[in-house]
């Protein structure tokens, strides 16, 4: 496994990608709301990024291996949408609950953050599963430091969000990132502490978790990009970008409006 340490201007860099990420989805905010379609969230981003941030919408036809081009600028998941949804006419109604996920380019450099947010009134219970996501990606995130493992990460995440009677999303994982959107190393959400890659100062990968209410088991929609539970239960998940420093993390993708971590 090729990892790449970021030199320091690269790490400057990333936390300019960091912030305006992160202030694209403060500026999204007051939006998601009931009545606003996942298409109009998607336009209002493109339209922000292009013309106010001076950035490049990373997930617009972004093609891996395998996939058609994305067609969208970033990823609206609703309710039991596990990731990757396309943005179109669906309608937002009270107490549906929705991953927005966007990443922005900014002088060839990546910025890359997810927030869950709750339309109208939502259930206790959606409610609930969307804190223990947070919880459980900070609890990724503080383990964080030179000389840990990359399984310590997923071992604290899994093992939190399974106490509290939630299942981890096994197929997706965090990723590198840097001027590549997805490089190593692969940031699993499960695993045994002490084990995988040890970090180093100048790692940058993303730490996004993603907690189903009912059972594990995904499966792909026909559109090619759209995952969903297999049995029909809320997903959700959170996505920070987080630097290994000297003496531990810093977040990267942090602005005016990101919820601060939990106590």
């Amino acid at each position: 496994m090729s990892v790449q340490l970021k030199s320091p201007e690269a790490i400057a860099k990333m936390r300019v990608a960091g912030r305006l990420a992160s202030e694209l989805l403060d500026y999204l905010t007051p939006h998601i709301k009931v009545g606003v379609t996942t298409g109009e969230i998607d336009r209002l981003a493109h339209d922000y990024m292009v013309n106010v941030q001076h950035t490049v919408p990373a997930t617009l036809n972004y093609a891996p291996p395998g996939h058609k081009p994305y067609p969208a600028s970033l990823c609206t998941s609703v309710n039991h949408v596990v990731c990757h949804g396309i943005p179109g006419d669906k309608v937002l109604k009270s107490g549906d609950i929705v991953n927005v996920d966007v990443t922005v380019i900014k002088d060839g450099f990546h910025g890359d953050s997810s927030r869950m947010f709750t339309i109208g009134t939502p259930s206790i219970q959606a409610k609930r599963l969307i804190d223990v996501t947070y919880e459980a990606m900070w609890k990724g995130i503080r383990v964080v430091q030179p000389g840990a493992h990359l399984g310590d990460i997923g071992h604290v995440i899994q093992k939190f969000a399974e106490s509290q009677g939630y299942s981890v999303v096994r197929e997706f994982c965090g990723h590198g990132i840097g001027e590549v959107f997805h490089e190593e190393p692969q940031v699993l959400h499960y695993g045994r502490a002490g084990t995988g890659l040890k970090l180093q100062a100048g790692m940058i990968f993303t730490i996004e978790p993603m907690i189903n209410a009912g059972k594990p088991g995904i499966r792909g929609l026909a559109d090619g990009w759209t995952v969903v539970t297999s049995d029909h239960s809320l997903s959700a998940q959170w996505e920070h970008t987080v630097l290994v420093t000297p003496d531990g993390f810093e977040v990267l993708t942090v602005s005016a409006g990101t919820p601060p971590p939990p106590a």
